[in-house]
């Protein structure tokens, strides 16, 4: 059966049918992918049913693997392999993390507009997200994770105001981020194992050839700006990159795989039943060089 693609938003979001995840995926169809993902951004897989090796084994077909942040942490994992990434409200034995649970407070900092990774000097580029444990709605979402197209956004802005984007740098640090949630209890070392490093504020997109804002939560001043005056310019930007027409929002159910491409969105994740599971597993695909090495 061919592999088939649905786009499901005028701007970003394509639905992928056709295939079977579990079983061998060829060089033929990691190919056609790429070109849905060059195209669409943020790719939706339904009714999958794969393990933490399968969808490793996946995720490595389009790239060597990030072992993230929390799975670097010295201490036992609930999952076997450090290339899955942990999303969920469960400890190391699945149980309900507690509402004052230190990881839990950190991982809220996700709820927030961001790019996956952008403080480290080499970001990553494709994140998947496969869907075990899906919980119920709370007062103010389902869980969803929200896509915003940035090179939508981008589009959008006038030509004095790309003209004057195209050539600033960012400084990403994951300790802003999480500091703008008041987090700030990490564990000994970590400030010094990830300093902040600085992107460019536009990056062209070499699989698409077009522009997109380089946006994340991390993102903490405009190098060379006061910083004041750089903070601003990027809660605008924020502000203008997540307007409803640019937004995607996926609604979870169990077998759900979702790749987006970093390079080119942001995301977040939206609240919750925190009182029952939510079991989500990540595999993440790093980049090869610095944005700063990029033409604008």
């Amino acid at each position: 059966m061919a592999i088939t693609v649905t786009p499901i938003h005028p701007h970003i979001g394509a639905e992928i049918g056709g295939i079977d995840l579990s079983l061998p995926v060829g060089a033929a169809a990691v190919k056609e992918l790429w070109g849905a993902i060059d195209r669409h951004c943020v790719l939706v897989f339904h009714g999958q049913d794969i393990s933490d090796a399968q969808l490793r084994d996946f995720a490595a077909l389009f790239g060597p693997l990030e072992i993230g942040r929390a799975a670097a942490r010295p201490g036992r994992r609930r999952l076997q392999f450090p290339e899955i990434g942990d999303i969920s409200n469960l400890d190391e034995d699945s149980h309900i993390r507690a509402r004052d649970d230190r990881r839990r407070l950190d991982s809220l900092g996700n709820r927030l507009w961001h790019t996956d990774a952008s403080y480290m000097p080499v970001p990553v580029v494709l994140g998947m997200l496969f869907a075990v444990a899906v919980p119920p709605a709370g007062p103010f979402g389902a869980g969803e994770t929200e896509f915003a197209d940035m090179r939508a956004a981008y589009d959008a802005l006038s030509d004095r105001q790309r003209a004057l984007v195209d050539p600033l740098v960012a400084e990403h640090d994951v300790f802003w981020s999480r500091g703008q949630i008041g987090f700030t209890e990490f564990p000994p070392g970590e400030r010094e194992q990830y300093p902040p490093s600085r992107q460019r504020l536009v990056r062209s997109h070499p699989g698409s050839g077009r522009k997109g804002l380089y946006l994340s939560a991390h993102a903490s001043h405009i190098v060379g700006w006061p910083v004041p005056e750089g903070r601003l310019l990027l809660r605008e930007l924020d502000e203008h990159a997540t307007q409803r027409q640019f937004v995607y929002s996926h609604k979870w159910a169990v077998g759900d795989l979702v790749i987006w491409d970093n390079r080119c969105t942001m995301h977040r994740g939206r609240p919750h039943d925190e009182m029952q599971p939510r079991d989500l597993r990540r595999a993440t695909t790093l980049d090869v060089g610095s944005t700063l090495d990029e033409a604008a």
